[in-house]
């Protein structure tokens, strides 16, 4: 009978940087690097290998000598299981620190750049409780912890609310309290669910497709304004009404109170009719005065304070007079170009998504904003000569694409007509150092900014400002 191979164990390992995607980094004694899932710089660990490459190794840590100074208890009584918040065992300085790390390397590995100038990232006031917007799932047939697993205990129910396990479709981590968004978001969670359970309503099932219960959005503005969207399998009208009352009757504060009937198998919603049930259908955000209407559908940056915060650097960085034209490229519904526009003789938005085109135009016109126009098309096809002969070269382009970045077409038309500013938004420094190298040719990068919109995770913005060489 064949011997199997015990798991390799590495053993006093000194974990000596952060990684992409929240992994620490380390050295294997065949100097192999190792990703470690659960470890911080500077902890000194056992390692237990899970999986063997030819140039690296993948890992946990399974037995601490010397905790790091970087290291902090997480708040959180989910986090080692959920995976929503990936360094909450990371003091916030730290997580800022290797943040900041991260995009200046990808610039300088990936493309080849090194700023003139790298600004301090602009960290977050508020590290925790600061999405406006947060979903949940229903599920039958919940993911068990190791810890339950462990104590063989009889599990009479596996209904849970909460978030879905990395890596597994079908099961969902029951959640008692997120630190991710304000009250009453998680006293609205749980009192749903207790509700739920004591009336015998069924959660989904993936799997099977059965279960009333789907899915639940909460959205809170920082004007106070709430947001709550219930996804249902099928109409049952006498329970549905019976369920909507009673959270209104908890929570009278709920601005707009929505719901989905969908059944098909995902769930999406950009296909499904969203009704109200009771408020609006949409709820109010501010900023510098400006307002924005936020339905169930809308993409909004979900940490409202930082998005002003990245705007701000935004409008900063283009420098704008009010004598220039505007290109606000991949614009969504429109809050960079109408942020900008009082500083503009005139802002072209353009993006892919009609619904958001709709959004853009509507709170324009709520906002008495009379510079600014809107367009739908896909980037690459509608950022072309006749579009630029029809509104004018643009003296300055903001662009804040997708995270696979600008299409290489979209590149080639910004270095045909060369506006002399463009400020590039991003939200993955990969894809921008590879962005930045093509432009390298014509355009300086003069100084970037790194804004943390997602404390407790790998997530990173930045912003830079390239202008275009002398003599172009």
């Amino acid at each position: 009978m064949k011997k199997e191979k015990k798991p390799l164990l590495l053993e006093n390992i000194t974990i000596t940087d952060a990684g992409a995607k929240g992994k620490s980094i380390a050295h294997a004694p065949d100097g192999r690097v190792i990703f470690v899932e659960n470890a911080v710089p500077e902890d000194v660990v056992d390692i237990q290998v899970t999986k063997k490459k030819k140039a690296f190794y993948e890992g946990i840590a399974v037995k601490f000598h010397q905790y790091s100074s970087k290291r902090e208890t997480p708040v959180c009584e989910h986090f080692t299981y959920c995976g929503g918040c990936q360094w909450q065992h990371m003091n916030y300085q730290s997580q800022l620190f290797y943040k900041q790390q991260e995009v200046v390397n990808n610039l300088k590995r990936l493309g080849g750049i090194i700023p003139e100038e790298t600004l301090p990232i602009l960290g977050c006031e508020k590290p925790y409780f600061y999405r406006n917007k947060i979903e949940f799932s229903f599920s039958e047939t919940r993911w068990l912890t190791p810890d339950e697993i462990a104590s063989k205990e009889t599990i009479d129910s596996r209904n849970g609310l909460g978030f879905h396990i990395a890596g597994a479709w079908d099961k969902v981590l029951d959640i008692h309290k997120c630190h991710l968004q304000q009250d009453p978001s998680n006293a609205i969670r749980n009192t749903l669910k207790a509700y739920a359970l004591s009336q015998g309503y069924t959660f989904y099932n993936p799997r099977n497709h059965t279960g009333w219960l789907r899915t639940i959005m909460i959205r809170i503005t920082s004007l106070g304004e709430l947001m709550l969207v219930i996804q249902f399998l099928e109409e049952r009208k006498e329970d549905r009404e019976q369920l909507l009352g009673y959270l209104l009757e908890q929570f009278p504060q709920i601005t707009s109170l929505q719901y989905i009937i969908n059944n098909k198998p995902n769930d999406t919603i950009y296909d499904q009719e969203v009704i109200c049930y009771h408020g609006r259908d949409f709820i109010y955000e501010e900023m510098e005065g400006l307002h924005f209407k936020i339905n169930a559908k809308s993409f909004f940056q979900t940490n409202s304070s930082q998005a002003y915060e990245l705007y701000k650097v935004t409008r900063d960085f283009a420098a704008l007079t009010g004598e220039e034209l505007v290109y606000d490229l991949y614009t969504g519904t429109g809050t960079i170009a109408q942020f900008v526009a009082k500083k503009a003789k005139k802002v072209i938005g353009v993006e892919a998504v009609p619904e958001a085109i709709a959004d853009a135009k509507e709170n324009a016109r709520n906002n008495q904003i009379d510079n600014v126009e809107f367009f739908v098309g896909d980037m690459k096809n509608i950022f072309n000569e006749d579009f630029i002969a029809t509104h004018g070269i643009p003296d300055v382009i903001i662009t804040d694409p997708p995270r696979d970045g600008m299409h290489k077409d979209v590149v080639a038309q910004i270095l045909k007509i060369a506006p002399r500013r463009v400020v590039y938004v991003s939200c993955n420094s990969a894809t921008q150092a590879r962005d930045l190298a093509l432009m390298e040719s014509m355009y300086r990068v003069v100084k970037i900014r790194p804004v943390d919109m997602f404390p407790q995770t790998y997530h990173i913005e930045n912003v830079a400002l390239l202008e275009l060489k002398e003599g172009l």
